[in-house]
């Protein structure tokens, strides 16, 4: 629900504010006066496209916001959630289009792209007029609106489900085939990849032991002459460090018999003289092995050489490759078993194709006895409206099969079933039905989009219906029936209506008056809700044109109270939509 429009510097409106009500709202004013501007508005709002003529003549930029209540509509809310938006029940959309026809656009605060608001379009607003329909006069939408009228969206929700499933196993089918295709190839690429790895055959950690013994056999002459002087330093020739250090404890040994107070001491002397000797020894050993072996150094280079290629390919570490290793030993497996896996899922696709199309089959019978009534219960309102010669049919036809590995009798099968769904009207008698977008009369088009509203009321998704001069070449009982209509529409729906006839616009639960000055070199447009009296002398205007007497007035004022006596009458009534609906 559309709760408020703000409008600034745009073309011919300097500043504007509208507030709708939840129910019925008509614009009404003089011819030029700028009623179409606020649809123009709208419609930018919507993603409708910018350009410089729209900023108002000495402003720098025009802007447009717009307040939508867009509490209940799980719809909507996947859309926003999809856009990355937070609405929490409220929407504001804000377009703002420079002198240069360069425009930005705003989701609750958000920058967005012109694209992002025609994708919610659908779900915030539809307009009617004699030039445009956002959502009726889209094919792509009838199936759902046939649906939501022959309460057949869980039947179809459960189809869904069915082909979704349907869907997944093809999609695995045609990865195996593709896998089936280059099957010999990637075999024997495994296998290579395979055999390379369990000729080296690694080991966890063996790299850095190679390492280590690399760099020991690279040093081995300079390993053994430091170690040989450190040798002889600690435990060979005179003076050496150990020799020197048993002197050293045996006097200390001396002092600690005369004074006990030593012992500990020359405990500690003693034990650091074991260990260093003990190190000495061990310095000795090493100098013996040390020695070079050019040999065990090149089998070493050789298999770090061998190490580090198996690194590059499926490092890098060696713990990646012997992960690497159980992966490609298993795909192999996997490709020896893709015959009886393609054989599985074939039968599991050939069960589900079976079940989702029965569905279908039964979905598309329901469809076509629901499309009977839903065209005649339409022709009905369009004889209301003045179009007795009218007919509509809801054609309920096979998707064409061609090129789609999912098929039912011939048909393509989806989500939504196997039907394609267009409403086709012949305005009068012995013209052929054509769809809704071909008809020429705009006329013709608002009240059939207006008769499909009134239809679908109950069933459509609630949102605001804007009519642009759905009154257009109309008059007198016709005019009368096209008000009611909206009326009862607006009892579901919120409704704004532009409109030249007093008989529509007394129907209206909340009126507004478009009204054109001159200031100047500058010509502006404004926007003002009437009430009571006012009210009562715009309706009159409407009547009697420029020249509005007591007689215009008393009439006005009865057309009023007679609209508002019928409305009441419509909401006491039993709801239209229930008639002739399908079970």
């Amino acid at each position: 629900m559309l709760v408020a429009l703000r409008v600034k510097n745009f073309v011919l409106m300097d500043s504007l504010e509208l507030r709708l009500e939840p129910g019925f709202n008509v614009l009404t004013g003089e011819t030029g006066a700028g009623k179409s501007i606020v649809v123009g508005a709208l419609s930018l709002v919507l993603g409708g496209r910018g350009n410089a003529e729209q900023v108002r003549p000495g402003a720098d930029e025009a802007e447009v916001e717009a307040l939508f209540d867009v509490t209940g509509s799980e719809q909507l809310a996947t859309a926003l959630d999809a856009a990355g938006v937070s609405s929490g029940g409220e929407l504001v959309i804000r377009r703002v289009v420079q002198q240069n026809g360069r425009s930005r656009a705003y989701l609750n605060g958000r920058l967005c792209t012109a694209g992002e608001l025609q994708a919610l379009a659908s779900e915030l607003c539809d307009v009617a007029s004699q030039h445009e329909s956002v959502a009726l006069t889209d094919p792509s939408t009838h199936l759902g609106y046939l649906d939501r009228f022959g309460r057949l969206s869980t039947t179809r929700e459960a189809l869904a489900a069915e082909v979704e499933k349907l869907e997944k196993v093809v999609a695995e089918i045609r990865e195996v085939r593709e896998a089936e295709r280059g099957r010999v190839e990637r075999e024997a690429f495994l296998g290579f990849q395979l055999q390379g790895i369990d000729t080296v055959s690694p080991q966890p950690g063996e790299l850095e032991e190679l390492a280590a013994e690399r760099q020991r056999l690279r040093h081995a002459g300079r390993l053994r002459e430091l170690t040989e002087h450190a040798a002889a330093r600690l435990d060979q020739g005179e003076h050496a460090i150990c020799d020197e250090l048993a002197k050293l404890s045996k006097d200390l040994r001396a002092a600690a018999d005369l004074d006990p107070s030593l012992e500990a001491t020359a405990n500690t002397l003693d034990g650091l003289f074991s260990e260093l000797r003990e190190i000495a020894r061990e310095v000795d050993r090493y100098a013996e092995r040390a020695e070079a072996n050019p040999s065990r150094l090149s089998e070493i280079e050789d298999r770090m050489y061998r190490l580090e290629g198996l690194l590059r390919q499926h490092g890098p570490t060696i713990d990646d490759v012997i992960a690497a290793r159980s992966r490609i030993a298993t795909e192999l497996e996997g490709l020896g078993n893709v015959e009886t896996k393609l054989e599985a899922l074939e039968h599991e696709r050939d069960r589900l194709l079976r079940v989702a199309g029965d569905r279908a089959r039964q979905l598309s019978q329901k469809r076509r006895e629901a499309g009977e009534k839903l065209g005649a219960s339409i022709g009905g309102e369009l004889a209301d409206l003045g179009m007795g010669g009218a007919r509509v049919i809801v054609d309920v036809a096979p998707l064409s099969g061609e090129r789609s590995e999912l098929v039912v009798d011939g048909a393509r099968l989806g989500r939504d079933g196997i039907d394609r769904v267009e409403f086709l009207i012949a305005p009068n008698k012995g013209i052929e039905p054509r769809p809704l977008r071909k008809i020429a009369s705009g006329g013709e088009l608002s009240r059939a989009l207006l008769a499909l509203k009134r239809t679908l009321a109950e069933s459509g998704p609630a949102g605001l219906y804007v009519f642009d001069e759905v009154d257009a070449g109309v008059g007198g009982v016709v005019a009368d029936k096209i008000g009611r209509a909206i009326a009862d529409v607006a009892r579901h729906h919120q409704v704004l209506c532009i409109t030249h006839l007093a008989t529509i616009a007394a129907f209206a639960d909340a009126h507004f008056v478009v009204s054109k000055q001159v200031d100047g070199p500058i010509t502006k447009s404004t926007v003002k809700r009437v009430e009571g009296k006012d009210r009562v002398a715009e309706v009159a205007r409407m009547l009697a044109g420029a020249k509005v007497g007591p007689s215009a007035l008393k009439a006005a004022s009865e057309m009023l109270d007679e609209a508002k006596a019928r409305s009441a009458a419509v909401v006491a009534s039993p709801k239209r939509g229930a008639k002739g609906r399908a079970s």
